[in-house]
């Protein structure tokens, strides 16, 4: 079992006991899928497609909340159990990249409802966090130009922007939809307070904070 969790080290996390059911079924990933939780975090299972002797991994279901994320690429699950567990993660990390760079783009031409009921939440957290790094630059763009009201404009974007979640969260939303905006309220109140610091003590530029 050493040299199984020397070739993937998750499987250091796993009881041995447990990694011993995962190596005995290793052939059989639809009897592995039972210790995904155990492996990759908030990771309930893979949604499995049935052909041939090995099936293709198609997406994979959370564990925490309700939600389901579709690979970008569909994933055979061939090899040893710890080569497509090594494979698993490499196409999970990829189709989350993938779907990073297609949410930054829709995130500024849909509506922003629309924009969290369609993209995972890992996913809108972390555009939501390079728009904001997008609107301090901007304002310290305006600032550097002149304009010492800059960061206070971004400020009030922001309050904005604060202010439409909130009206979102008080009406009739899904409760995975809302577990989502309730996320992108703390950390927006939390950029909010930033922006205003950064305002109230005459910041410019990115380097002087």
């Amino acid at each position: 079992m050493q040299s199984k969790r020397i070739a993937f080290p998750r499987f250091f996390f796993v009881s041995p006991a447990d990694l011993l059911d995962i190596l005995s079924n290793g052939n059989a990933p639809q009897k592995v899928m039972v210790h995904m939780p155990k492996i990759i975090s908030a990771m309930d299972t893979l949604e499995l497609l049935e052909e041939g002797v090995r099936p293709f991994a198609k997406g994979m279901h959370a564990c925490v909340g309700k939600e389901y994320v579709e690979f970008t690429t569909d994933l055979k699950l061939m090899g040893k159990v710890e080569v497509y567990m090594q494979d698993i993660l490499d196409t999970m990390r990829s189709s989350l990249r993938d779907i990073s760079v297609k949410s930054l783009k829709k995130a500024s031409e849909v509506d922003k409802g629309e924009w969290i009921a369609q993209d995972p939440a890992q996913v809108l957290l972390l555009i939501n966090n390079i728009q904001w790094v997008m609107a301090c630059e901007a304002g310290f763009k305006v600032v550097q130009g002149g304009d010492k009201e800059g960061m206070n404009k971004a400020w009030d974007n922001q309050k904005a922007i604060l202010g439409g979640l909130i009206v979102m969260a008080q009406s009739d939303i899904s409760k995975p939809i809302r577990q989502k905006v309730m996320c992108l309220i703390t950390m927006d109140a939390h950029s909010r307070d930033i922006i205003e610091q950064l305002y109230k003590e005459g910041v410019s530029r990115a380097d002087e904070f």
